[in-house]
């Protein structure tokens, strides 16, 4: 009798264990298609809010200029390598330029030149511009239209170390060619030994120079204003500044955030060979002690700190992104409580 009870129990008990399990499977599923339904609403009155004014059309997107004022050494033949593999395909154009004798800076009649060219060329808009320039300011020039600046900033240390090799040993992308100082078969750790003047401190400063812009304070060694004036553009007048050491997760963000240039582009840089697409020769990590004497420069520590507050710029980008993507409605606006009727 009172195992008659205890199996009575039991079974009372799986009982209303499977019916709670049943009404938790069931909110479960009622929570999951309110969720969906709030998404479904709220694309709805997003689609039915969105207000266009007339000067918006269709294809405005198809005015899109983005400058990429690349800094030598900093992975920028292998993302412009994508924007040039996929540029018949989104239907942009992808122009080089070629400034006379290398020059990062314009003269004051070419910059006034070369911004309303860029802004008026209808022929060519859409557009992806990239050379080894300074930033320009195109407010101070009169143009109709900004473009939007991007680039990519690399540890200065790594960079330095990098060019100075590349310019012994070239790299793979054009092995044949003959650089600058082939032959020289120095190290960068016997260079800094000796205090030569390839791998003097100073000539790390170029990063700071190429967001500060044409100014001659900028190209200052050590200038403080132009630190300062550096950070100053890349918030301000950058879309996107990103790693070299983080090179994916840059171009996933251009194509999250403008499509209708690089849509496709982060699928195609990781089934591609862009990712490795000029890699310096014959390039030996600098020992400890050449490392720990080159951080003692005030160059390396203003160029340092360049990138520090890129890097935490950057990630904080980043963030903000992967947020919205986590999210199950994701981020939206409208226009609302519109006067007059």
């Amino acid at each position: 009798m009172l195992n008659l009870h205890k199996l009575w129990l039991l079974s009372c008990l799986g009982v209303i264990v499977v019916i709670i399990l049943y009404f938790q499977a069931e909110i479960a599923h009622l929570e999951e298609s309110y969720r969906k339904l709030e998404y479904k609403l709220a694309q709805s009155q997003f689609n039915s809010r969105q207000f266009h004014p007339n000067t918006l059309q269709k294809d405005d997107n198809d005015d899109l200029i983005v400058i990429y004022n690349r800094v030598p050494k900093t992975g920028s033949t292998s993302f412009v390598g994508v924007a040039y593999d996929l540029c018949k395909k989104n239907h942009f154009k992808v122009l080089h330029i070629n400034i006379t004798a290398n020059m990062h800076v314009l003269s004051l009649s070419n910059q006034y030149k070369f911004a309303q060219n860029v802004t008026n060329w209808r022929e060519m808009k859409p557009a992806l511009y990239h050379g080894h320039m300074a930033f320009l300011n195109f407010e101070r020039l009169g143009t109709s239209s900004k473009p939007v600046f991007i680039n990519l900033i690399r540890k200065p240390l790594d960079r330095l170390v990098s060019y100075y090799y590349f310019l012994r040993n070239g790299d793979n992308f054009r092995p044949h060619l003959v650089r600058k100082k082939h032959g020289d078969k120095m190290t960068f750790d016997e260079c800094v030994e000796k205090s030569q003047p390839d791998c003097d401190p100073n000539s790390m400063w170029l990063q700071v120079p190429f967001f500060c812009g044409h100014a001659a304070q900028c190209w200052k060694p050590g200038n403080q204003w132009a630190l300062q004036q550096a950070k100053h553009n890349l918030v301000n007048h950058y879309f996107v500044v990103g790693v070299t050491e983080e090179m994916l997760d840059f171009i996933s963000l251009l194509e999250s955030a403008l499509p209708r240039m690089f849509k496709g582009a982060t699928e195609h840089y990781l089934n591609s060979n862009k990712s490795h697409l000029r890699q310096t020769s014959s390039k030996i990590d600098p020992a400890p002690r050449t490392i720990e004497k080159i951080q003692q420069s005030n160059i390396w520590k203003m160029e340092n700190e360049l990138y520090e507050f890129a890097l935490e710029h950057f990630k904080f980008v980043k963030r903000k992104v992967l947020m919205k993507e986590a999210l199950s409605v994701p981020q939206t606006f409208f226009y609302e409580k519109i006067r007059p009727k």
